[in-house]
């Protein structure tokens, strides 16, 4: 089957609107977060941005499968020394509007850079949102599993004998766990805290996640040929990977510098992205539509 990358220039607001319902695996994005790049994007004020964001959130709701899942990377703004509360305020915004809260992950920037203000240390880490329609939904969690790692060596080395059972959790909870299990196992289940490097120096955009951040919810919530949709593309770095790792995919871009440059990224792609007809022993290229 090819694999088929739409790239839309405009307001993700009306862009949206082309998209048919239910239609999208995977939402992942970073909007521009509030009050931040003025020049770019038109800075949304705190106070301003869950009213920004809710007939966005609207059309996503719509054109997400019911088992699909929307991962939003947001952060908190700092206002007069105090961390403002849009961010809250808009997870519970988004559930009156229908949504579940399933999760929240934690991208901890590992390379960050010291520093202080008066009252604060620099934040090295950013909020990563799972949101669903349903409780039911596609999750392939052997596919991000990781090596147990050196841990194991050790805390698998002395077990005490509540370890070698389900120990019932001391604060009531009614969770247990039973860690001789994984005696045998080389992989574990990993935990929601992601420890990825930033980068933006070669991607000529001020906010570029890392490839691997996307790869690894697209493994996680996907399968190959299906549909990821980034609402605020930047860079492109969500549709570049979706389709390495040949996911049909969407991009929806304000900015027509971006949306340029995106084009010109994906075009080497196509040579990645040849598909073989066993029948005729010859190749054709994934068909990619632009829709201006």
């Amino acid at each position: 089957m090819k694999i088929k990358t739409d790239l839309y220039l405009g307001d993700s607001k009306n862009e949206l609107k082309k998209i048919e319902d239910n239609s999208i695996d995977l939402i992942i994005t970073s909007p521009p977060y509030a009050d931040q790049r003025k020049k770019t994007y038109g800075g949304i004020l705190p106070d301003k941005y869950v009213e920004w964001f809710l007939p966005i959130s609207k059309e996503l709701f719509r054109v997400l499968k019911p088992t699909g899942t929307f991962i939003l990377n947001i952060k908190e703004k700092v206002v007069n020394g105090e961390r403002s509360t849009y961010v809250m305020e808009l997870i519970l915004a988004m559930r009156k509007q229908g949504w579940l809260w399933t999760e929240e992950f934690i991208w901890h920037k590992k390379n960050s850079y010291p520093g202080k203000w008066s009252n604060r240390f620099r934040d090295s880490w950013e909020r990563l949102l799972q949101f669903n329609k349903q409780h039911k939904f596609n999750m392939y969690q052997e596919e991000v599993m990781v090596p147990m790692g050196n841990w194991a060596k050790s805390r698998l080395r002395n077990l005490s004998e509540t370890d070698k059972i389900r120990d019932n959790s001391k604060v009531g909870s009614g969770f247990g766990k039973n860690i001789s299990n994984w005696l045998t196992r080389d992989k574990a289940y990993p935990t929601n805290v992601l420890h990825l490097a930033t980068e933006c120096s070669n991607k000529n955009h001020s906010a570029a996640f890392p490839e691997e951040l996307p790869e690894w919810f697209i493994k996680l919530f996907t399968k190959e040929n299906d549909k990821v949709l980034d609402p605020f593309m930047g860079s492109g770095t969500t549709l570049i990977v979706a389709n390495r790792m040949r996911r049909n995919s969407i991009g929806i871009e304000i900015v027509r510098e971006y949306y340029e440059l995106v084009e010109e990224k994906l075009k080497p792609l196509d040579v990645y992205l040849l598909e073989p007809e066993v029948k005729y022993g010859n190749f054709k290229p994934a068909r990619r539509s632009k829709i201006r």
